[in-house]
């Protein structure tokens, strides 16, 4: 059992961490970069920056910690908290709750690649996650990130990149 718990706990922390190795690499690009405090947010990042009229736009992200797949939900517990009493249940990321999912995948201790998920893109898949085989065009693509609401142009290049039938 200790080693299940060790687990769990090398997860979460994993999680933690990940966000911030996320926010940093962000906020070196884009400077206007905050993780949500906010422990039943649906989204970890929000990312401000200006569109082309000038307007403030907000992106809200989630990070998910990308191994072979990039998951898509939230809210449920594994390991030894499957119990999970607080009346939340397991969610989709949608365009409802949120702009883009982030994958974090480690490459290495220190290395790390990002996958810029849309939600658009996850609501047309209608799945609970994808392999970073299908998505490597999404790979470090910040014109998908900055572009992450845009419905014509996700649409579009996900077909090109053949995500999209």
């Amino acid at each position: 059992m200790a080693n299940t718990a060790e687990r769990g706990r090398q997860a979460s922390v994993d999680g933690f961490a990940h966000e911030h190795i996320v926010a940093g690499i962000l906020m070196k690009k884009y400077q206007n970069v905050s993780l949500v405090d906010l422990p039943l947010s649906p989204y970890d990042i929000i990312i401000v920056r200006q569109d082309a009229e000038g307007y403030e736009d907000i992106i809200r992200a989630q990070v998910k910690t990308a191994r072979q797949s990039v998951p898509f939900t939230g809210g449920s517990r594994g390991g030894i908290d499957r119990a999970y009493k607080s009346g939340v249940k397991e969610y989709t990321q949608s365009t409802v709750i949120s702009d883009v999912v982030i994958g974090i995948h480690p490459i290495s201790d220190n290395a790390y690649e990002l996958y810029f998920v849309p939600t658009i893109l996850i609501e047309r898949l209608n799945q609970k996650s994808i392999s970073i085989n299908r998505i490597r065009d999404l790979k470090e693509n910040y014109f998908i990130l900055e572009n992450c609401k845009n419905e014509e142009v996700i649409v579009q290049k996900c077909e090109e990149y053949g995500i999209l039938q």
